[in-house]
């Protein structure tokens, strides 16, 4: 990757983390309920999955972990991940330490699953490059 890519990879993710900061302890109490389900799966576990499923391809492209050889880049990958887990952890705990949130296992498994699938795109990507 370019410089100018790493650059601009590395602002997507911070304000990634901003935006995941306030979407995991804003208040939204006041906002008009969504959806109970989406497509029968409740939709708090929907909205934990796709915010946790960039984490991975962000975090792995500000580091610009595609220009490493590939065994530093399964080391990459598996840091990535386990960093992603102790985030999802964390802001679950965290919102157990709210009056207006609650912690709960299952949103701390959507955001696990999201990770997983997040990390599969970059073996896949991986992968897809070694062999070009």
């Amino acid at each position: 990757m370019t410089r100018k890519a790493v650059i601009i990879s590395r602002i997507l993710f911070a304000l990634y983390i901003i935006v995941l900061a306030f979407l995991c302890f804003g208040n939204f109490s006041s906002i008009q309920q969504a959806p109970k389900t989406i497509l029968g799966i409740p939709s708090d576990k929907v909205v934990h999955f796709l915010m946790f499923l960039p984490f991975p391809i962000l975090s792995y492209l500000s580091f610009d972990c595609f220009s490493r050889k590939s065994s530093k880049a399964v080391v990459a990958i598996i840091v990535t991940f386990l960093v992603g887990a102790i985030v999802a952890a964390s802001t679950e705990l965290g919102q157990g330490l709210t009056v207006y949130r609650s912690a709960d296992s299952h949103d701390f498994l959507a955001d696990l699953i999201g990770l997983g699938l997040g990390t599969v795109c970059i073996i896949i990507s991986k992968l897809a490059r070694k062999q070009r």
